[in-house]
């Protein structure tokens, strides 16, 4: 079996073929392509959008899938798959979509970047300003200001303040934290 499920419920090619009403899927931390999985086996149309992330592990870098909105994954089908899909112990919640339409265009625009092999990120993760700490690999603790976004890569500059000098160096943003929320430094 694959580590990871289809973005998409395996029956169709599209989520807008599936019919039936979309709630939204609060899974418990972690959970989301199990709950993908379980509900693949029972035939329940789902999205689960994942994005690749860079980790490093054991001093290597590698690359996993891991979901665009991290704990929700988007169900459609009837009561009794709503019933199903809460019976799986696997959520905290699910959250009725009122308008289903835009929901569902909403969903479609995702689909269709994931799709076209478009470099997608959630947002806003990393706004221009934000002050950053490396979490992960050799520039582990490594603290600085976040000076552009360029797909799945981070500008940060590094400041020596006794100098009223800096350094830019190219990070992976799957690679940055935020050390405040959302505090902007402004730049200039």
């Amino acid at each position: 079996m694959c580590e990871n499920p289809a973005i998409l419920t395996p029956q169709v090619q599209s989520l807008e073929e599936l019919s039936g009403t979309w709630w939204v899927a609060y899974t418990k931390s972690r959970f989301e392509k199990v709950f993908a999985w379980d509900m693949s086996n029972r035939g329940i149309g789902y999205f689960l959008p994942m994005r690749e992330k860079t980790i490093f592990s054991g001093g290597r870098k590698r690359r996993v899938m891991i979901p665009l909105f991290t704990s929700y994954v988007f169900v459609c089908g009837t009561e009794q798959d709503r019933y199903s899909a809460l019976a799986t112990n696997r959520l905290c919640h699910m959250i009725d979509v009122n308008d289903q339409e835009r929901f569902v265009q909403e969903l479609s625009r995702i689909e269709k970047a994931i799709l076209s092999r478009a470099i997608i990120d959630y947002y806003p993760g990393l706004p221009v300003g934000a002050l950053c700490r490396v979490i992960s690999g050799p520039m582990e603790g490594i603290e600085g200001v976040v000076i552009e976004r360029r797909d799945a890569k981070a500008h940060m500059v590094l400041e020596v303040t006794i100098l009223g000098q800096s350094a830019v160096v190219e990070v992976d943003a799957d690679l940055l934290l935020p050390t405040k929320q959302p505090e902007i430094v402004n730049l200039r």
